[in-house]
Parts: structure tokens; sequence; C-alpha cells
């Protein structure tokens, strides 16, 4: 190795430290906040007229819209899924449609209301899945339909420029009707921001790109990617909170698969592969989300179909997960959840019951007791949280 190849990982491995230490901050400042604003991604249609937003009281667990007239934030078609810009001031939204696009808005620190900024291509057909890189510099989209994924440069201002990196999959898979072409379904960085890894539903792969934060550039890893089994459709992953482990929720099989990650090559080795769905159930789901509790302890994943939300207990040594317990979500069609900033509570949006429930985490063991808030919301698909 060269001194000047020796320099430069020293370098990658400072940036590296500031970064986990910077979000280490931002994070404990948030988590303190009292008062925050949950914004919601809806499929727009017959009532759906695109962003709501709610106003969220963590002391006391009080959910309300932003305004009396039914807390429309935005109007905007089919923002399946949202992004909140690290510095809180910015949201941005996908438009889930053949055409694709991706749109920046503006908070309104006193109303909560977003004004739009600009909407840039998606360069692929319906994105369904964004996320910042840890600088907020860079923003992430997975196109489903098109099986291809971009990056975007985030001016400060918080408008987006045209998409720095381009990359089309190709390929399939062993299901003859949903993996006869790729399908990227989300984007996923590293903690120490080095690596970008993409669940594609249409070939059975998490694969791995080198991420440059100065360029924007994505280059093949090597290993370039990990598999699971023929058939599975990875869809979403989470990291666990120490970053040694990733856990992937596949929807097809209804499965999670947990990874060994090692965070210096940026390769995944696969350690356990567990049912999403109880073992008597026998009529037809989907898996869609899964999350990691705050706390590392706990892990969560959402079933279309069965209309539940599994919870397992993760050994943090090793990363194995325990036998999954459930809770019905109250609802139909639990495509996304998300867990607040304190790690109390668990909402989850059911996109078919047109309904957002709220449950409460018991802190030891994980367990969710619905608390009895119940809002109305056309076709909720995903849920996030901004300080206020």
């Amino acid at each position: 190795m060269t001194a000047r190849g020796s320099q430069g990982k020293v370098y990658m491995k400072i940036i590296g430290s500031f970064i986990v230490v910077g979000l280490a901050v931002l994070t404990a400042r948030l988590s303190s906040s009292s008062s925050w604003i949950m914004y919601v991604g809806t499929y727009t249609g017959q009532t759906s007229k695109g962003i709501y937003a709610y106003r969220f009281d963590t002391s006391g667990g009080a959910v309300t819209p932003i305004d009396a007239a039914g807390g429309v934030a935005a109007e905007t078609k089919d923002p399946s899924f949202l992004a909140l810009h690290p510095n809180q001031r910015f949201l941005y939204a996908v438009g889930e449609d053949s055409n694709g696009s991706v749109s920046a808005f503006a908070i309104d620190d006193a109303t909560g209301r977003l004004k739009l900024l600009n909407t840039v291509s998606s360069k692929g057909s319906a994105p369904c899945h964004l996320k910042f890189d840890r600088t907020g510099k860079w923003l992430f989209v997975a196109n489903y339909n098109s099986g291809s994924i971009a990056a975007f440069p985030v001016h400060d201002g918080g408008t987006l420029g045209e998409a720095s990196t381009f990359i089309q999959h190709s390929g399939s898979s062993k299901d003859p009707k949903r993996q006869t072409g790729p399908h990227a379904h989300s984007v996923n960085i590293s903690p120490d921001n080095r690596f970008l890894v993409v669940m594609d539903l249409g070939l059975d792969k998490a694969l791995v790109y080198r991420f440059d934060s100065t360029s924007g550039s994505l280059t093949p890893n090597d290993p370039p990617f990990a598999t699971v089994t023929a058939g599975s459709g990875p869809r979403h992953m989470t990291f666990s909170t120490n970053g040694k482990f990733t856990y992937v929720l596949n929807e097809l099989s209804s499965t999670v698969t947990a990874f060994d990650y090692d965070k210096r090559s940026g390769s995944l080795k696969e350690i356990q592969t567990l049912p999403a769905l109880p073992a008597d159930f026998a009529g037809v789901s989907s898996g869609a989300e899964i999350i990691v509790h705050p706390k590392g302890k706990f892990l969560y994943s959402s079933n279309r179909g069965h209309d539940s939300i599994a919870k397992y207990d993760i050994e943090s040594k090793k990363g194995m997960l325990k036998s999954a317990t459930w809770v019905a979500t109250q609802g139909k069609t639990p495509r996304n959840f998300a867990i607040d900033p304190t790690g109390r509570y668990l909402f989850v949006a059911n996109q078919d019951s047109n309904s957002i429930v709220v449950f409460r985490i018991d802190q030891k063991t994980g367990n969710l007791t619905a608390t009895g808030t119940v809002l109305d919301v056309p076709s909720p698909v995903c849920v996030v949280f901004a300080a206020k």
C-alpha cells in the first residue's frame, strides 16, 4: 500500500467517525424534544389529496391534525414514501407513478405546512423509496417498476439537482409473476456513509455499492451483492444499532433474513432466516416494513394479509433473532409503520382501512399495546417525524 493510500484510509476513517459522533449528538438532541410533526405519505385518489400532517406530543401521546381542515400539508400526486432531511427543515417525497418524480418541500416552522421547492425526474418508473446519506448532501431513490436507482445532489436551500448517478439493474429470478425483471425496492446507507445497500425484489439480491460522498458516485462493491433464497423477494432492510448486522424483510416469502455485516468491506453474510408469519397461518400475506427499535433490543416487521406486526428479540452479540410474537394492527394492509423518536410509540399505517393506529411499546419486553388512538387518514403509506 502506498503512503497516499494509507493516508486516504485514515482520512476516511476519521470522516466516518465524525459522521457517527455527529449523528449520535443530533439523535440525542432530537429525542429529548416533546413536540413533533408527523407527516404521512399516501396514495392519492378519490379521498387522499397528498401529504398529511399531525402534531404529536410525546409527553402525553396526543395526536391532532395541524389544522381544522383535516391536516393536508401539501397537495401532490402519490407521495407514497417520504424522507426528512437531517436538518429537519425539508421534506422529500416520491411521485410513485409511471413517469417517476421526486419533490422537495420546505417545512413551515409555524404551521407545519409544506411549500414545494422543486420537482425532478426520478430517472425511472414508480419510485417507491428514498433515503439521505449521512451528510444530507445526497438523496438516493429506488425505482420499482424499472428496477433502477439514482442519487441526487441536495442544494443548500433544499432544492434537488438532477441525478448525479444512475444505475440500471438487470436480470430476473424464480417467481414468474413478480421476478421477471429487476425491481429496486429500497436504498439503505451504511452507518459510516461508505456503502449503499439496495434491496432488489426482482433479483433476490442485496446489491452493495461503494459511495463517494464528495461526488455522489456509486460503484459496485467487491463482492457486489449478497443473495437470499430464490423467490424470497427482498423488500426493505435495517441495520442493527451497533452496525454489525442487517435484517432484511422478504416480501414474497414473508421471511426475515439476518446478515452479519462487515463494515470494512461492506460484505453481507447470511446467518439466519426466520418466518415473519405464525406457523398456523394459511392465508395470503406479504411483508412490508422492518425496523429495529432505537434501543437495539427488538426488531419489528409488518405483514399485509395477516395484518400484524411481528416482534423479534435481538441477541446483541451474535445478532440472532428469537422467534416472533404478533399483534394485530386493527386495520387492513399495514404498508408501513414508524417508531417515534422517543422509542415509546409505534404508528402503523393501515393502507386499505384508511387508518393509522398507535401502539405503546413496553421498554423492557418490546411488546405492543394499542393506546386507543386511531387516526382517519386516506390510504396512508409512510410515516416520518419532524422535530418542532
